[in-house]
């Protein structure tokens, strides 16, 4: 029987190394985060309704979206319980 060789890792000069880099990465991004307040944005008028949103898109448009993306049921089969997760 052929045993399988041993994966090898990372001399440990590059394992420090690479310690050391995510160590400096870390320390960087800690500092980013503790910057300014972000300021919320209140909206200037109110949103438009659903159904007018809706009327700006093209009939193709809409047809095609429709038939690429609504769930269509094709067929209806009985499944054991076995079948199903507990």
């Amino acid at each position: 029987m052929i045993e399988a060789e041993a994966p090898v890792g990372p001399s440990p000069d590059g394992e420090a190394a690479f310690l050391n880099e995510q160590n400096s990465q870390e320390a960087a991004s800690a500092s980013l985060s503790v910057a300014a307040p972000v300021e919320v944005e209140e909206p200037a008028e109110a949103l438009p309704k659903l159904d007018e949103l809706v009327n700006r898109i093209s009939a193709p448009t809409r047809a095609l979206v429709d038939e690429l993306f609504r769930a269509r049921f094709v067929t209806v089969k009985r499944v054991p319980k076995s079948a199903l997760k507990n």
